[in-house]
Protein backbone atom coordinates (compact mmCIF):
# COMPACT_ATOMS: atom_id res chain seq x y z
CA UNK A 1 0.00 0.00 0.00
CA UNK A 2 1.32 3.31 -0.72
CA UNK A 3 0.39 6.91 -1.14
CA UNK A 4 -1.31 8.47 -4.47
CA UNK A 5 0.33 10.71 -6.43
CA UNK A 6 -1.95 13.24 -7.70
CA UNK A 7 -1.97 14.42 -11.47
CA UNK A 8 -0.07 17.37 -12.30
CA UNK A 9 -1.61 20.68 -11.98
CA UNK A 10 -3.97 19.17 -8.89
CA UNK A 11 -5.05 22.80 -6.88
CA UNK A 12 -2.40 23.21 -4.33
CA UNK A 13 -3.32 25.97 -2.54
CA UNK A 14 -6.14 25.25 -0.35
CA UNK A 15 -6.64 27.59 2.83
CA UNK A 16 -5.16 24.47 4.65
CA UNK A 17 -2.01 24.68 2.74
CA UNK A 18 -1.70 28.06 3.09
CA UNK A 19 -2.07 28.10 6.70
CA UNK A 20 0.55 25.01 6.24
CA UNK A 21 2.79 27.08 3.99
CA UNK A 22 2.85 30.21 6.23
CA UNK A 23 3.92 27.89 9.25
CA UNK A 24 6.50 26.18 7.90
CA UNK A 25 8.31 28.88 6.20
CA UNK A 26 7.88 31.02 9.15
CA UNK A 27 9.37 28.03 11.08
CA UNK A 28 11.78 27.43 8.49
CA UNK A 29 12.92 31.18 8.71
CA UNK A 30 13.83 30.78 11.82
CA UNK A 31 15.34 27.93 11.92
CA UNK A 32 17.69 28.83 9.20
CA UNK A 33 19.06 32.19 11.89
CA UNK A 34 19.80 29.42 14.71
CA UNK A 35 23.14 28.20 13.22
CA UNK A 36 24.33 31.15 12.20
CA UNK A 37 22.86 32.76 15.58
CA UNK A 38 24.37 29.84 17.68
CA UNK A 39 27.72 29.64 15.81
CA UNK A 40 28.38 33.05 16.40
CA UNK A 41 27.25 33.86 19.87
CA UNK A 42 29.10 30.79 21.34
CA UNK A 43 32.14 32.03 19.01
CA UNK A 44 31.86 35.54 20.46
CA UNK A 45 31.31 34.19 24.43
CA UNK A 46 34.64 32.71 23.96
CA UNK A 47 33.31 28.78 23.78
CA UNK A 48 35.32 28.17 20.29
CA UNK A 49 34.77 25.56 17.85
CA UNK A 50 34.30 23.00 20.54
CA UNK A 51 31.73 24.77 22.26
CA UNK A 52 29.88 25.33 18.83
CA UNK A 53 30.23 21.41 18.33
CA UNK A 54 28.96 20.53 21.45
CA UNK A 55 26.19 22.69 21.47
CA UNK A 56 24.98 22.03 17.91
CA UNK A 57 25.55 18.11 18.83
CA UNK A 58 23.72 18.45 22.15
CA UNK A 59 20.26 19.05 20.07
CA UNK A 60 21.17 16.84 17.54
CA UNK A 61 21.79 14.32 19.67
CA UNK A 62 18.80 14.77 21.94
CA UNK A 63 16.47 15.18 18.50
CA UNK A 64 17.90 11.57 16.91
CA UNK A 65 17.17 9.69 20.51
CA UNK A 66 13.78 10.68 21.05
CA UNK A 67 12.31 11.28 17.18
CA UNK A 68 11.19 7.72 17.13
CA UNK A 69 9.00 8.39 20.10
CA UNK A 70 7.52 11.32 18.21
CA UNK A 71 6.75 8.98 15.90
CA UNK A 72 4.77 6.53 17.49
CA UNK A 73 3.04 9.09 19.55
CA UNK A 74 1.92 11.37 16.66
CA UNK A 75 0.57 7.63 14.72
CA UNK A 76 -0.94 6.92 17.97
CA UNK A 77 -2.92 10.10 18.70
CA UNK A 78 -2.41 13.47 16.90
CA UNK A 79 -0.05 15.20 15.54
CA UNK A 80 -1.14 18.53 15.28
CA UNK A 81 -1.20 19.21 19.36
CA UNK A 82 2.27 17.50 19.49
CA UNK A 83 3.74 19.83 17.02
CA UNK A 84 1.76 23.11 18.58
CA UNK A 85 3.33 21.82 22.30
CA UNK A 86 6.45 21.87 20.42
CA UNK A 87 6.63 25.46 19.36
CA UNK A 88 5.92 26.74 22.13
CA UNK A 89 8.05 24.93 23.93
CA UNK A 90 10.71 26.30 21.62
CA UNK A 91 9.50 29.97 21.51
CA UNK A 92 10.32 30.07 25.41
CA UNK A 93 13.72 28.65 25.37
CA UNK A 94 14.73 31.35 22.51
CA UNK A 95 13.62 34.02 24.45
CA UNK A 96 15.30 32.40 27.85
CA UNK A 97 18.79 32.25 25.74
CA UNK A 98 17.69 36.10 24.32
CA UNK A 99 16.82 37.05 28.36
CA UNK A 100 20.38 35.77 29.74
CA UNK A 101 22.22 37.08 26.99
CA UNK A 102 21.04 40.48 27.40
CA UNK A 103 21.24 40.13 31.10
CA UNK A 104 25.26 38.90 31.57
CA UNK A 105 27.38 36.54 29.73
CA UNK A 106 25.49 32.66 29.54
CA UNK A 107 27.47 29.60 31.10
CA UNK A 108 28.19 26.90 28.12
CA UNK A 109 26.08 24.22 30.43
CA UNK A 110 22.87 26.82 30.11
CA UNK A 111 23.22 26.81 26.00
CA UNK A 112 23.77 22.70 26.04
CA UNK A 113 20.96 22.54 28.52
CA UNK A 114 18.93 24.73 26.25
CA UNK A 115 19.65 22.73 23.12
CA UNK A 116 19.03 19.26 24.77
CA UNK A 117 15.07 20.92 25.56
CA UNK A 118 15.43 21.87 21.89
CA UNK A 119 15.98 18.55 20.04
CA UNK A 120 13.81 16.85 21.88
CA UNK A 121 10.71 19.30 21.68
CA UNK A 122 11.85 19.31 17.68
CA UNK A 123 11.85 15.81 18.45
CA UNK A 124 8.41 15.99 18.80
CA UNK A 125 7.46 17.98 16.22
CA UNK A 126 8.80 16.65 13.13
CA UNK A 127 7.32 13.19 12.49
CA UNK A 128 4.16 15.34 12.01
CA UNK A 129 5.30 17.37 9.41
CA UNK A 130 5.53 13.90 6.89
CA UNK A 131 1.85 13.17 7.62
CA UNK A 132 0.45 16.55 7.98
CA UNK A 133 1.10 17.11 4.26
CA UNK A 134 -1.14 14.42 2.95
CA UNK A 135 -4.07 15.78 4.99
CA UNK A 136 -3.78 19.33 3.21
CA UNK A 137 -2.41 18.77 -0.06
CA UNK A 138 -2.50 16.93 -3.90
CA UNK A 139 0.29 16.33 -5.38
CA UNK A 140 3.69 15.35 -3.53
CA UNK A 141 6.10 16.50 -5.74
CA UNK A 142 4.46 20.12 -6.69
CA UNK A 143 3.94 19.82 -2.64
CA UNK A 144 7.79 19.13 -2.37
CA UNK A 145 8.85 21.54 -4.40
CA UNK A 146 6.81 24.60 -3.48
CA UNK A 147 8.13 23.38 0.22
CA UNK A 148 11.76 22.86 -0.96
CA UNK A 149 11.47 26.60 -2.64
CA UNK A 150 10.34 27.88 0.74
CA UNK A 151 13.28 26.60 2.23
CA UNK A 152 15.26 28.16 -0.20
CA UNK A 153 13.92 30.65 -0.07
CA UNK A 154 14.11 30.68 4.27
CA UNK A 155 17.57 29.48 3.91
CA UNK A 156 18.83 32.56 1.93
CA UNK A 157 16.68 35.18 3.89
CA UNK A 158 17.42 33.19 7.36
CA UNK A 159 21.31 33.31 7.72
CA UNK A 160 21.28 36.83 5.96
CA UNK A 161 19.04 38.48 8.83
CA UNK A 162 20.86 36.74 11.63
CA UNK A 163 24.58 37.96 9.99
CA UNK A 164 23.58 41.57 9.97
CA UNK A 165 21.27 41.53 13.40
CA UNK A 166 25.03 39.79 15.03
CA UNK A 167 26.67 42.24 13.02
CA UNK A 168 25.15 45.76 14.28
CA UNK A 169 23.42 44.42 17.26
CA UNK A 170 23.75 41.08 19.33
CA UNK A 171 22.90 37.61 18.73
CA UNK A 172 20.10 38.34 21.24
CA UNK A 173 18.26 39.77 18.92
CA UNK A 174 18.54 36.95 16.20
CA UNK A 175 17.17 34.25 18.95
CA UNK A 176 14.30 36.81 19.45
CA UNK A 177 13.23 36.83 16.03
CA UNK A 178 13.37 33.00 15.98
CA UNK A 179 11.10 32.61 18.80
CA UNK A 180 8.55 34.81 17.00
CA UNK A 181 8.80 32.26 13.76
CA UNK A 182 7.76 29.60 16.52
CA UNK A 183 5.09 31.41 18.02
CA UNK A 184 3.70 32.06 14.65
CA UNK A 185 3.53 28.30 13.43
CA UNK A 186 1.71 27.11 16.10
CA UNK A 187 -1.18 29.98 15.43
CA UNK A 188 -1.59 28.53 12.16
CA UNK A 189 -1.23 25.04 12.92
CA UNK A 190 -4.30 25.49 15.44
CA UNK A 191 -5.79 27.57 12.48
CA UNK A 192 -5.81 23.98 10.32
CA UNK A 193 -9.41 22.06 9.98
CA UNK A 194 -8.30 18.88 9.02
CA UNK A 195 -10.38 15.19 8.56
CA UNK A 196 -10.92 13.66 11.62
CA UNK A 197 -7.81 11.72 12.67
CA UNK A 198 -7.55 7.90 13.10
CA UNK A 199 -5.18 6.67 15.24
CA UNK A 200 -2.70 3.90 14.39
CA UNK A 201 -4.38 0.79 16.08
CA UNK A 202 -1.68 -1.17 18.40
CA UNK A 203 -0.45 -1.71 21.38
CA UNK A 204 2.58 -0.94 23.33
CA UNK A 205 4.85 1.67 22.66
CA UNK A 206 7.54 -1.61 22.04
CA UNK A 207 5.00 -3.23 19.81
CA UNK A 208 4.39 -0.14 17.68
CA UNK A 209 8.42 0.76 17.70
CA UNK A 210 9.03 -2.84 16.29
CA UNK A 211 6.00 -2.04 13.87
CA UNK A 212 8.13 0.61 12.56
CA UNK A 213 11.06 -0.84 12.45
CA UNK A 214 9.74 -3.88 10.18
CA UNK A 215 8.24 -1.35 7.77
CA UNK A 216 11.60 0.38 7.74
CA UNK A 217 14.07 -2.35 7.87
CA UNK A 218 11.90 -4.56 4.77
CA UNK A 219 12.80 -2.07 2.34
CA UNK A 220 16.49 -1.48 1.28
CA UNK A 221 16.73 1.65 -0.68
CA UNK A 222 15.58 3.08 2.56
CA UNK A 223 18.21 1.71 4.65
CA UNK A 224 20.86 2.18 2.29
CA UNK A 225 20.53 5.61 2.36
CA UNK A 226 20.28 6.22 5.55
CA UNK A 227 23.79 4.21 6.38
CA UNK A 228 25.64 5.94 3.58
CA UNK A 229 23.88 9.54 5.33
CA UNK A 230 25.63 7.99 8.70
CA UNK A 231 29.15 8.13 7.20
CA UNK A 232 28.30 11.68 6.17
CA UNK A 233 26.96 12.69 9.04
CA UNK A 234 30.24 12.46 10.91
CA UNK A 235 32.44 13.77 8.43
CA UNK A 236 30.16 16.31 6.63
CA UNK A 237 27.03 17.06 7.91
CA UNK A 238 28.44 17.60 11.60
CA UNK A 239 31.50 19.45 11.21
CA UNK A 240 30.85 21.41 8.19
CA UNK A 241 28.44 24.04 10.54
CA UNK A 242 31.12 24.74 12.81
CA UNK A 243 34.35 24.15 10.75
CA UNK A 244 32.50 26.35 7.90
CA UNK A 245 31.56 29.46 10.90
CA UNK A 246 35.13 29.37 12.14
CA UNK A 247 36.57 29.64 8.52
CA UNK A 248 34.64 31.98 6.88
CA UNK A 249 34.18 34.50 9.87
CA UNK A 250 37.88 34.60 10.46
CA UNK A 251 38.63 35.01 6.94
CA UNK A 252 35.81 37.62 5.98
CA UNK A 253 33.92 38.77 9.24
CA UNK A 254 30.61 37.90 11.25
CA UNK A 255 28.27 38.86 8.39
CA UNK A 256 30.02 36.92 5.54
CA UNK A 257 29.43 32.86 6.84
CA UNK A 258 25.49 34.62 6.79
CA UNK A 259 25.59 35.31 3.49
CA UNK A 260 26.99 32.17 2.53
CA UNK A 261 24.26 30.24 4.02
CA UNK A 262 22.04 32.67 2.25
CA UNK A 263 23.68 31.84 -1.02
CA UNK A 264 22.58 28.19 -0.49
CA UNK A 265 19.46 29.50 0.38
CA UNK A 266 19.56 31.16 -3.47
CA UNK A 267 20.57 27.17 -4.63
CA UNK A 268 17.61 25.99 -2.87
CA UNK A 269 15.84 28.04 -4.54
CA UNK A 270 17.03 27.15 -8.24
CA UNK A 271 17.01 23.08 -6.78
CA UNK A 272 13.50 23.62 -5.90
CA UNK A 273 12.17 25.07 -8.68
CA UNK A 274 14.40 22.68 -11.04
CA UNK A 275 12.69 19.26 -9.08
CA UNK A 276 9.35 20.88 -9.59
CA UNK A 277 9.25 20.05 -13.16
CA UNK A 278 11.49 17.78 -13.53
CA UNK A 279 9.99 14.73 -12.54
CA UNK A 280 12.65 11.35 -12.51
CA UNK A 281 11.28 7.58 -13.68
CA UNK A 282 14.34 6.88 -10.95
CA UNK A 283 14.41 9.75 -8.49
CA UNK A 284 16.97 8.37 -6.30
CA UNK A 285 19.46 7.89 -8.75
CA UNK A 286 18.34 11.96 -10.17
CA UNK A 287 18.58 12.71 -6.73
CA UNK A 288 22.41 10.96 -6.76
CA UNK A 289 23.22 12.98 -9.55
CA UNK A 290 22.37 16.35 -7.90
CA UNK A 291 24.14 15.38 -4.74
CA UNK A 292 27.61 15.30 -6.72
CA UNK A 293 27.61 18.99 -6.44
CA UNK A 294 27.01 19.15 -2.50
CA UNK A 295 31.00 18.89 -1.69
CA UNK A 296 31.38 22.44 -3.08
CA UNK A 297 30.18 23.59 0.18
CA UNK A 298 32.90 22.12 2.29
CA UNK A 299 35.31 22.84 -0.14
CA UNK A 300 34.77 26.62 -0.82
CA UNK A 301 34.89 26.65 2.89
CA UNK A 302 37.94 25.09 3.03
CA UNK A 303 40.21 26.19 0.19
CA UNK A 304 38.37 29.89 0.72
CA UNK A 305 38.83 31.14 -2.71
CA UNK A 306 37.66 34.36 -3.82
CA UNK A 307 34.40 35.60 -1.68
CA UNK A 308 32.14 35.22 -4.69
CA UNK A 309 33.66 31.65 -5.81
CA UNK A 310 32.96 31.57 -2.31
CA UNK A 311 29.53 32.33 -2.27
CA UNK A 312 29.37 30.62 -5.78
CA UNK A 313 30.07 27.40 -4.02
CA UNK A 314 27.61 27.29 -1.43
CA UNK A 315 25.04 28.07 -4.31
CA UNK A 316 25.91 24.82 -6.61
CA UNK A 317 25.86 23.15 -3.43
CA UNK A 318 22.65 24.17 -2.51
CA UNK A 319 20.89 23.25 -5.83
CA UNK A 320 21.96 19.19 -5.45
CA UNK A 321 21.35 19.25 -1.79
CA UNK A 322 17.13 20.40 -2.55
CA UNK A 323 16.92 18.53 -5.95
CA UNK A 324 18.05 15.83 -3.79
CA UNK A 325 15.24 16.45 -0.86
CA UNK A 326 12.35 16.76 -3.38
CA UNK A 327 13.59 13.51 -4.44
CA UNK A 328 13.78 11.90 -1.91
CA UNK A 329 10.91 13.33 -0.01
CA UNK A 330 8.81 12.09 -2.53
CA UNK A 331 9.97 8.51 -2.44
CA UNK A 332 9.92 8.40 1.08
CA UNK A 333 5.98 9.63 1.31
CA UNK A 334 4.49 7.88 -1.71
CA UNK A 335 5.89 4.52 -1.16
CA UNK A 336 5.12 4.18 2.93
CA UNK A 337 1.82 3.17 4.04
CA UNK A 338 0.07 6.21 5.43
CA UNK A 339 -1.00 4.59 8.47
CA UNK A 340 2.37 3.81 9.84
CA UNK A 341 4.52 7.15 8.07
CA UNK A 342 5.03 8.54 11.06
CA UNK A 343 7.00 5.83 13.05
CA UNK A 344 8.57 5.12 9.60
CA UNK A 345 9.85 8.33 8.91
CA UNK A 346 11.10 8.99 12.80
CA UNK A 347 13.23 5.67 12.16
CA UNK A 348 14.44 7.21 8.72
CA UNK A 349 15.18 10.97 10.71
CA UNK A 350 16.69 9.18 13.52
CA UNK A 351 19.09 6.89 11.73
CA UNK A 352 20.26 9.43 9.21
CA UNK A 353 20.87 12.32 11.84
CA UNK A 354 22.31 10.35 15.04
CA UNK A 355 25.69 10.42 13.33
CA UNK A 356 25.77 14.56 13.16
CA UNK A 357 26.21 14.98 16.61
CA UNK A 358 29.62 13.05 16.72
CA UNK A 359 30.91 15.06 13.77
CA UNK A 360 29.40 18.27 15.79
CA UNK A 361 31.31 17.27 18.97
CA UNK A 362 34.89 15.87 17.47
CA UNK A 363 34.49 18.65 14.59
CA UNK A 364 36.95 21.14 17.54
CA UNK A 365 39.23 18.62 18.42
CA UNK A 366 40.00 17.15 15.14
CA UNK A 367 40.49 20.62 13.63
CA UNK A 368 42.88 21.51 16.33
CA UNK A 369 45.06 18.19 15.63
CA UNK A 370 44.65 18.66 11.75
CA UNK A 371 43.88 22.11 10.68
CA UNK A 372 40.25 23.87 10.15
CA UNK A 373 41.05 23.70 6.19
CA UNK A 374 42.19 20.42 6.55
CA UNK A 375 39.16 18.76 8.06
CA UNK A 376 36.71 20.49 5.31
CA UNK A 377 38.95 19.73 2.74
CA UNK A 378 38.35 15.72 4.27
CA UNK A 379 34.63 16.38 4.23
CA UNK A 380 34.69 17.48 0.53
CA UNK A 381 35.99 14.27 -0.30
CA UNK A 382 33.61 11.71 1.73
CA UNK A 383 30.96 13.99 0.69
CA UNK A 384 31.79 12.82 -3.10
CA UNK A 385 32.16 9.34 -2.02
CA UNK A 386 28.83 9.87 -0.38
CA UNK A 387 27.30 10.58 -3.71
CA UNK A 388 28.74 8.20 -5.94
CA UNK A 389 27.48 5.51 -3.22
CA UNK A 390 24.10 6.92 -3.73
CA UNK A 391 24.44 5.82 -7.56
CA UNK A 392 26.15 2.84 -7.26
CA UNK A 393 23.95 1.10 -4.85
CA UNK A 394 21.07 -1.27 -6.63
CA UNK A 395 18.32 -0.35 -4.49
CA UNK A 396 18.84 3.21 -4.53
CA UNK A 397 19.76 3.42 -7.99
CA UNK A 398 16.74 0.98 -8.82
CA UNK A 399 14.18 2.45 -7.42
CA UNK A 400 11.06 3.79 -9.76
CA UNK A 401 8.65 6.84 -9.08
CA UNK A 402 5.42 5.76 -7.93
CA UNK A 403 2.91 6.78 -10.77
CA UNK A 404 -1.25 5.94 -9.38
CA UNK A 405 -1.01 4.03 -6.01
CA UNK A 406 -3.97 3.75 -3.93
CA UNK A 407 -5.80 6.56 -1.75
CA UNK A 408 -4.44 6.96 1.58
CA UNK A 409 -6.67 8.35 4.72
CA UNK A 410 -7.67 11.65 5.97
CA UNK A 411 -7.15 14.95 3.97
CA UNK A 412 -9.40 17.14 1.72
CA UNK A 413 -11.19 14.50 0.02
CA UNK A 414 -8.69 12.22 1.01
CA UNK A 415 -6.61 12.88 -1.77
CA UNK A 416 -2.88 13.02 0.20
CA UNK A 417 0.70 14.72 -0.93
CA UNK A 418 3.37 15.37 0.92
CA UNK A 419 5.70 17.77 2.99
CA UNK A 420 9.59 17.57 2.08
CA UNK A 421 10.69 17.18 5.63
CA UNK A 422 12.95 14.11 6.01
CA UNK A 423 15.46 14.00 7.52
CA UNK A 424 18.49 13.34 4.27
CA UNK A 425 16.71 16.64 2.61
Amino acid sequence: MTTPVAAPGARLWSRNFSLYFVARIVSMLGDAMTPVAVSVAVLTLGYGVTGVGVVLGAWTGMFALFVVFGGVFADRFHPVPQMIGSDVVRCALQLGIAAWMWAGHPPLWFLIATALLGGLATAMFQPGVSSLVPQVARDPQQANGVLRVSQGLAQMGGPAIAGIIVASTSAAWAFVVDAATFAVSAVCLAALKLAPFTAARGGSTLSDLRAGWKEFSSRAWLWSVILIWMVLGIFVFGPVVPLGAASIVDAHGKAAFGWAEAVFGVGNVVGGLVAIRLRPARPLFAGGVAMLLFPLMPLAAGALPDFWLLLAGYGFAGAGWAFWSVQWATSVQTQIPPDRLNRVTAYEIAGSVMAVPVGQAIAGPASALVGVHEMLHLSAVVGLAGALALLVTGPVRRLRRVATPPLARGGPEHRPADSGASAPS
